[in-house]
């Protein structure tokens, strides 16, 4: 594997690899598997784009154990070939470019969030190039690509899990205020709940959106509060949500129920907001409780959750580490499936996958989204995030505020 952004090297020691290439047969020869990669190893979204890094290197130090990955009658190395694109949407969609054309990558997986998603995948498209992503937008998924492909199941299973189980938890709750960011995935969020929310029978007290950038949360919280809703709804990233609860308390917004997506599903969210995050909750994709066996590389969902916690030094991996890993365990079975590393033959593949991962069922629809099924909720307790939501795994009663 090769982190690229870090490739330069002694000349001595290029040197000597060469000839060790020329002693060897076939040291860069074309039985290599390239993977292309555009991380955001810096930049706002680095901390879910080393996440990503992390699921993608455990799966490829499985994957070598292994011997490699099978294509007809042949076994292929894996190469990573990785850039970090510092988060930066214009750099991604180059960097794209670069990986296809220059490094001459068989397939892609697109970085982190639905806006960059889209970029990228718009090059892939471009030149006929399967591409796995973690994104759940269906904003992403209507472009009309052919060869765009996503582990996340459809976000709105996640407004209809969060209905069903606070509505159970609270059956008199009638009110929610929304605040969104005006990103894909974000504002898609806000969106759905608003509709879902509305279907449902309750009242939207206060609905709106905040721009990219924002380091200012009051009027909208102060608003909010003075609706006095029984839910409190916010999308966007972990640095906004940050923001938001902390100014939620400076202003006095509470609420019965307070819901934040996604933050609440990673580590820094607790840590940055210690007994604020408390009974905050959210949705997510993935839970490392979840019982799911497989048989990829990982095995089970355990077996995965105890990869991250001895890769980590003892943090719990979260739906960002493995709806990353899981992209590359599904381009892996596609492969071969295919016995081919023909582009269109991999994504006819991929079509017809029908796959239990430990990461849980994949199976594409139409669009390349992942099919729908019962998402879990979270929430913050005693410092750590517990399963609530589906109820047959949950291991302790929802919370109200």
């Amino acid at each position: 594997m090769r982190w690229l952004g870090s490739r330069h090297c002694p000349a001595s020691w290029l040197a000597g690899l060469l000839a060790t290439a020329l002693m060897v047969p076939g040291a860069f020869a074309a039985d290599v598997i390239k993977i292309g990669a555009p991380l955001a190893l810096t930049g706002a979204l680095a901390d879910s784009g080393n996440k990503q890094k992390l699921g993608f290197d455990l799966w490829l130090e499985r994957v070598k154990k292994a011997g490699g990955i099978k294509v007809g009658g042949a076994t292929y190395q894996v190469e990573l070939v990785t850039y970090d694109y510092q988060s930066d949407g214009k750099r991604a969609s180059e960097l794209a470019e670069k990986l296809i054309n220059d490094d001459k990558v068989n397939f892609m997986t697109a970085p982190y969030g639905s806006g960059h998603t889209k970029v990228t995948a718009a090059v892939a498209e471009r030149y006929g190039i399967p591409i796995i992503a973690c994104a759940s937008s269906e904003a992403v998924h209507d472009q009309g690509f052919k060869n765009l492909f996503g582990t996340l199941a459809p976000s709105s299973g996640l407004t209809d899990a969060m209905l069903t189980k606070f509505k159970a938890t609270k059956p008199d709750v009638a009110s929610i205020a929304i605040l969104g960011r005006e990103d894909v995935f974000p504002k898609l969020m806000a969106d759905l709940m608003k509709t879902a929310a509305e279907k449902s029978g309750l009242k939207v007290v206060y609905s709106g959106y905040y721009p990219i950038g924002t380091v200012d949360h009051s009027a909208a919280l102060t608003a909010m509060r003075q609706v006095k809703p029984d839910w409190v709804f916010v999308t966007g990233y972990s640095q906004d949500l940050i923001l938001a609860r902390k100014q939620m308390a400076d202003l006095g917004l509470k609420a019965p129920i307070v819901t934040m997506i996604t933050g609440p599903v990673y580590k820094e969210f607790i840590d940055s907001l210690g007994p604020l995050a408390e009974n905050v909750t959210s949705a997510t994709w993935w839970h490392w409780a979840t019982p799911f066996k497989s048989d990829d590389v990982f095995g089970s969902t355990k077996e995965f959750y105890d990869a991250v916690v001895k890769a980590t030094g003892g943090t719990e991996p979260d739906y960002v580490h493995a709806s990353s890993a899981a992209a590359l365990v599904v381009l892996q079975k596609a492969i071969e499936k295919a016995g081919s590393l023909d582009p269109a033959a991999v994504r006819k593949a991929l079509t017809e996958l029908d796959t239990m991962t430990f990461f849980g069922p994949v199976k594409f629809r139409e669009d390349g989204m992942n099919s729908s099924r019962a998402l879990p909720l979270i929430q913050i307790q005693e410092g750590k995030p517990v399963l609530i939501y589906p109820n047959e795994l949950s291991t302790t009663a929802m919370r109200l505020n």
